[in-house]
This record gives structure tokens, sequence and C-alpha cells, in this order.
């Protein structure tokens, strides 16, 4: 009689693994094939203004916040998390490739809206699947996400091979997204199973909000932390909504692997984080996320395509430093003063308020880059100063009002258990749902 092989404890099977890594993959190729160049391929394909760009951008909030209901109401009590996934990726399919064809903003936005709602809690619901087939997640979860990561650096590197930025064929970037979602949609059907959590529970709107976690709110320091996090989304929709437009005007050839750039650095600081927690504590890094937005931007503002070039290279290799140091940071501190009762309430609050602020940032961002319009692009030096004095205004007010200390030191160990979430994001231990780039 043959013995039966087991795996190791602690570990996945290497065919288990092999599925989740190509599914995180996917995920973010998908995302990563269109989300940047979106601004370009309206300005020069659709002749949509900086505000109608902006609109196009602000259907990720609105996902964002439609996503805990999706995930609530469907994934955590009445259908397998891998068969959710793959619906709504078939679904998206159709809508990318439908987004392809058209020609007037009028009849784009409707359609990019309804993928975004069907998209954003895809990105819930690959963690899902990820956790529950993983004995150890904190130390496996790492490994299979990056992968993601490197899906959306390929995708922007494939962008800048073919030269569709400088081609105008930035329509071929969303039937390379809806293929990549086809694919994704049907393989999502042969993933581990993943039932229901809460099959036969009554889920309640205070639930899926996650309305639990606002008594954090009593906590003068995670108020300013909270509302500081609103403030830093408005310049944050400045670079989601319009860094790939600004590069194509000032004449960056393929821009958009330039861009990719950004998630490399971003893989790279993550590693580092955790050493730095705990040398600076939690208050600093935050703040030093905080400043490197308005470095960024007064890169971005003063750089250009030719002899202050490395500027730029510079703004975008800050997208580690500005998302990892805040971002990821505030979630450690949110995981450790929230506690186990409201722990994922408190992270999906979270997710609410960056909708929100890139729902308030997309809007002022759009205005004001049609104000600075000029015959033959934008006065993009005047734009980034905008961005770069409000994050350096909510540095400073972040400085003089957070003073909590009292989950400094337990926070700073936990940043070695941090996870991947999406590009410029990453979530501590648990599962927790989250939307690029994006």
């Amino acid at each position: 009689m043959t013995a039966k092989t087991r795996q190791p404890r602690g570990t996945i099977s290497p065919a288990t693994r092999l599925k989740l890594s190509s599914m995180m993959f996917l995920e973010f190729f998908i995302g990563g094939a269109w989300f940047v160049t979106m601004g370009t391929f309206l300005a020069r394909n659709l002749s949509a203004s900086g505000s109608q760009i902006s609109l196009a951008y602000l259907t990720q909030s609105l996902g964002a916040i439609a996503a805990p209901f999706i995930i609530g109401l469907l994934a955590d009590q009445f259908f397998s998390a891998q068969k959710v996934l793959g619906i709504l990726h078939l679904a998206g399919a159709a809508l990318l490739f439908w987004a392809s064809t058209i020609s007037t903003f009028g009849a784009f936005f409707p359609v990019i809206l309804a993928y975004m709602i069907l998209y954003m809690p895809t990105l819930a619901l690959v963690n899902s699947v990820s956790f529950r087939q993983m004995t150890n997640p904190e130390k496996q979860f790492p490994a299979v996400r990056v992968l993601g990561t490197i899906g959306w650096i390929v995708a922007g590197v494939i962008i800048g091979w073919l030269t569709w930025e400088q081609q105008g064929q930035l329509k071929q970037t969303f039937r390379m997204a809806a293929v990549a979602s086809l694919i994704l949609g049907l393989f999502s059907f042969m993933l581990p199973a993943t039932p229901p959590t809460r099959s036969g529970e009554k889920a309640t709107v205070r639930d899926i909000l996650g309305l639990d976690a606002i008594g954090l709110l009593k906590n003068r320091s995670y108020l300013v932390f909270f509302v500081s996090l609103i403030a830093i989304c408005i310049p944050l929709a400045f670079y989601y909504n319009f860094t790939n437009l600004f590069l194509n005007e000032e004449g960056v050839r393929s821009a958009a692997a330039v861009q990719s750039l950004g998630q490399v650095s971003e893989v790279l600081f993550l590693l580092l984080l955790p050493f730095l927690l705990v040398r600076l504590g939690v208050k600093i890094t935050l703040a030093v996320g905080m400043a490197a937005w308005a470095l960024r931007y007064v890169f971005f503002a003063f750089g250009d395509a030719g002899s202050l070039y490395w500027l730029l290279l510079l703004g975008i290799l800050l997208h580690g430093v500005c998302y990892d140091f805040f971002f990821v940071a505030g979630q450690i501190y949110t995981d450790k003063l929230a506690g186990e009762r409201v722990r994922s309430a408190a992270q999906g609050m979270n997710l609410a308020t960056y909708g929100a602020g890139i729902l308030i940032g997309s809007l002022a961002a759009g205005p004001i880059v049609d104000r600075f319009a000029t015959a033959d692009g934008h006065d993009w030096t005047q734009i980034w100063i905008i961005p770069a004095a409000i994050a350096g205004v909510v540095m400073v007010l972040f400085l003089i009002l957070f003073k909590d200390r009292r989950v400094e030191h337990a926070a700073m160990g936990d940043a070695s258990r941090t996870t991947f979430e999406a590009p410029g994001t990453a979530v501590p231990q648990e599962e927790r749902p989250r939307p690029g780039n994006p």
C-alpha cells in the first residue's frame, strides 16, 4: 500500500499556488492594460476635456463604494467567490470591448462606470479566493500577490513596446484588457472552491458598510489620520487622472512603460517599510509619505523630456514612498488601533474613505486642468504646483495635530506581516476588500 503524499504543514500545493498566482497576474494585468492610459485615450480619441477625464476616473471611486454591497450580498452569503469572480470578469470583458468601439464621451462614460462597478469587487474576491486556500496567509500571500504587480508592469511594458500611445491606437488597450478579462473569467471556474462564508446569515447594511468602526473617530489622532486620508487622496486623483496625458504631452516615449517603474518602486519600498517603521515610528512614516506626494508634484512641475527628464523619473520612482509610507503604514496603524472586534470593519471604512477622497479629488482636478489648457496642450507647471501645495499643507497639519503614541511600538512590529493588496495599496494580515495606478 502506497502512502499518500502530504503537503508540509504551513504550505500550499504547487498547483494551487500556480493557479492563484496566475489569477493575480491576470487580475492586475487587466487594470494596468487600460487604466493608466485612459486619460490620454479620452483626450486624443474622444476629444475629452479635463473635467470629462476626471469624471471617467471617478468611476473607480463609485466602484469602490459599491464593492462592499456586492461582496457582502453575493460572495459572502450566496455564491462561491470564484464563481462570482468568473461572472464579473466575463461581463467585464464584453464591456471593455464595447468601450473600445465608442467614439463619444457621452457614450463612453456609462460603459466604463458599469465596468468599474463590476471590476472593483473582483479586487477583494481574488484576495478571498487566495486567503481561503492558505494555512499561513501572512507568509504565503506576498509571494502570490506580487504576481499582480508584475502583471500591472507587464501591461505597461506591452503598451510601450507596441507604441500604441505614439500611433494613436490606445483603443487596443481596452481590447487587450477584454481578452485578459475573458481568459480570467473562464479560468476562475477552475480555481479552488471558495464557498460563501456567511451562508444563511442575515447581513445588515451596518455590517456591509462597517459602521461599527465609526467609534474609532472618537480617538482624536485617528480622526486626524482619517481626515488626512481623505485630503491626501485629492492630490492622488491628479496622479491617477493626468500623469499619462502629461508625459505624452511632454514627449516622453512609451509613457505607460515608464510609469510602470512606479510599481517596481512600490515593491522595493514595501520590502524596506518594516525596517523604516521601526526606526521612524508611525507618525513620521505617515508624514514622509505625504511629503513624497508634494515632492513628486514639484518634480513633475519642473521636469521635462529633455535635460530635466531625470526629474520626471524621480517623480515616478517616488510612487513607492507615496503609497507605502502613507497607505500601507496607515492600514497598519488602523489595524492595531481597531482591535479584533472591528478590525475588518475599520479597513472597510478606510476603503470608503479612499473612494470618497478620490471622488473629491477627481471633481477638483478636472476643472483645474481645463483652466490651464493651452493651444498645444496644458501648462503643466501651474497644474502640478496645486496638488503639491495641497499635499504640503496636509502634511504640516498632520504633524501638528497627530499625537497618538499608544499603538506606535505595536504597529511597528506588524509591518513585517503586511501583504500586498492592489497597486498602490496593501493590507496587513487578514482578508480585506479594497481596490489604480490603480
